[in-house]
């Protein structure tokens, strides 16, 4: 149970207030040592002050939350989510109904920052408005534009849905045009696009390379849905930035595939439990997840970035658990807080952010466990805490 202690003026905002998280183990870094009896003290938005309890003042006017008992680590990532069931006609959405959903698929999980990869663009703008101008609870934002490869619908996404395709390099390069110039801070390529008992319909890499070059030259980042071994080839050929999944339809990559992922600086997104969701039959889900499992590992053990995501949102397992669970077949606890924390503010250029440490932006996670004892107490969240702001608790 999380303690909330108010002490000094009961009647300040949460605004005007101090907020200390005191007596937790401290994870400051996923390389630092863990540091015991520990307070985080933050003022606003920024982290005002870590270290030792006994040595850190806390102002009367303070927020307290009890921490005793409890693991602080910074505020997680969700490098894969997608805004869409559940989340049509987000402008009439009441607030309540917002954040009960949004606490449910993420922010009591820990996230602070999560990547929407394909939904309505217009409607994850209104959800990130409504998030924004304090109107409701929520994890910061990034979007993603999706374009398809000429007539590659995917058969699990609905006939009747509109899709952006692009058959020449000219199209892909206008239609990365428009969605940045929406507001979006990213593009989403399917270079692989399954479509059932058909064969894949993988993008050219001329394609690729035209959307890449009109992302990076707005310094913005190009993710990759790869299907299939020659989808991880053009993505990477092409230029782009992350990898969205594994491929659990082949059991590793090639060597050839990792040297270049790794001289490309190409990322990684395991998604490992969607690999449970796609498919009925047991033994094809065991399956898909161990070939996932080995290629997470095939990668993280040459120092690849891995970016934890989950494709929620698409696929319903809203409880990270058992994704902690895969990825601790492939990594050591402390790789997998890096996927959550620096590995992404380090691989998306967000410098304030990853790291438990005074002056950074003041998110942050406080756990029921410790996930040096298992890595499955990253799913036990007792609060998450975005600029300062408590946005989810588990009290």
């Amino acid at each position: 149970m999380l303690v909330l202690l108010p002490i000094g003026n009961p009647s300040a905002t949460a605004q005007d207030q101090d907020l200390a998280l005191v007596g937790g183990t401290i994870y400051a870094s996923p390389t630092a040592a863990s540091l015991h009896d520990a307070t985080v003290l933050i003022h606003g938005t920024t982290i005002a002050a870590v270290g030792r309890s006994s040595e850190i003042a806390i102002p009367k006017s303070a927020r307290v939350i009890a921490c005793a008992g409890k693991v602080i680590t910074a505020g997680f990532w969700n490098s894969h989510v997608h805004f869409e069931t559940g989340w049509g006609n987000a402008q009439e959405m009441s607030p309540a109904k917002f954040k009960a959903q949004m606490q449910e698929m993420l922010t009591r999980w820990g996230f602070t920052t999560v990547w929407d990869l394909g939904s309505n663009p217009q409607n994850t703008l209104t959800i990130r408005k409504r998030v924004e101008n304090g109107e409701v609870l929520g994890p910061r934002i990034l979007m993603a534009g999706d374009i398809f490869p000429k007539n590659g619908h995917p058969v699990y996404l609905p006939p009747e849905m509109q899709l952006i395709e692009a058959a020449t390099p000219g199209e892909a390069g206008r239609e990365s045009r428009q969605y940045l110039q929406l507001g979006l801070d990213g593009i989403k390529l399917f270079t692989g696009a399954f479509m059932g008992n058909k064969p894949v319909v993988n993008m050219d890499t001329a394609i690729v390379k035209a959307a890449v070059g009109v992302a990076h030259d707005q310094h913005k980042p190009v993710f990759a849905h790869p299907q299939n071994r020659a989808g991880v080839d053009s993505a990477v050929a092409g230029g782009v930035d992350v990898l969205a999944h594994t491929i659990p339809s082949d059991i590793s990559f090639t060597e050839v595939e990792i040297h270049a992922m790794k001289e490309h600086h190409v990322a990684l997104s395991p998604t490992l439990t969607l690999w449970t969701t796609v498919v009925s039959d047991a033994e094809s889900q065991k399956r898909m997840v161990e070939y996932g499992i080995a290629e997470l590992k095939q990668y993280s053990s040459v120092g690849g970035t891995i970016l934890f995501g989950t494709d929620v949102g698409f696929q319903s397992k809203y409880d990270t658990t058992q994704e902690y669970e895969f990825m601790g077949r492939a990594m050591s606890w402390r790789e997998i807080l890096a996927s959550l924390t620096t590995n992404p503010s380090e691989f998306f250029k967000s410098p304030s952010e990853g790291r438990v440490a005074k002056g950074l932006r003041a998110d942050l996670v406080v756990l029921d466990g410790d996930p040096a004892e298992d890595v499955k107490n990253f799913a036990k969240v007792s609060a998450a805490i975005r600029d300062g702001q408590v946005i989810y608790s588990a009290q």
